[in-house]
């Protein structure tokens, strides 16, 4: 299963205290979330937890999008998260209610193509 998570997703479960200049470039990029070692301070359980999320079709949302720690807002019952500056309204249908949420943070499962972001999966902070 191939599953991409963004290193500031999960560099928060280090124990380590790293520099924000030292890593500044890398927070951005995303990686693979199979483990070649890069994510030996990662608990098991957090990255067991990435991977089991699913869709409401099913589907586990690290198939289909990556996954971004976030902040997020109500408006009008509804999720809305912040995607590269923009703030998006969270389709009802990726909202994940029923996946607890070990990581404490709200997470959101993306993807881009063609200039146009999809949201495919949303765990709101603290598990929902």
């Amino acid at each position: 299963m191939r599953c991409r998570i963004t290193l500031a997703a999960l560099l928060v479960f280090t124990p380590v205290m790293l520099t924000p200049v030292l890593f500044a470039p890398v927070l951005s990029t995303a990686v693979l979330a199979h483990d070649n070692g890069q994510f030996g301070n990662v608990p098991p359980e957090i990255r067991a937890w990435f991977k089991s999320v699913k869709s409401h079709a099913g589907v586990p949302c690290c198939d289909i999008a990556d996954g971004h720690r976030t902040d997020y807002d109500m408006r009008e019952s509804k999720y809305w998260v912040p995607i590269n500056g923009e703030w998006m309204m969270v389709p009802p249908e990726a909202v994940v209610e029923d996946s607890g949420n070990p990581t404490g943070d709200a997470v959101v499962w993306y993807s881009e193509s063609n200039g146009s972001v999809y949201i495919r999966c949303f765990v709101p902070g603290g598990g929902a």
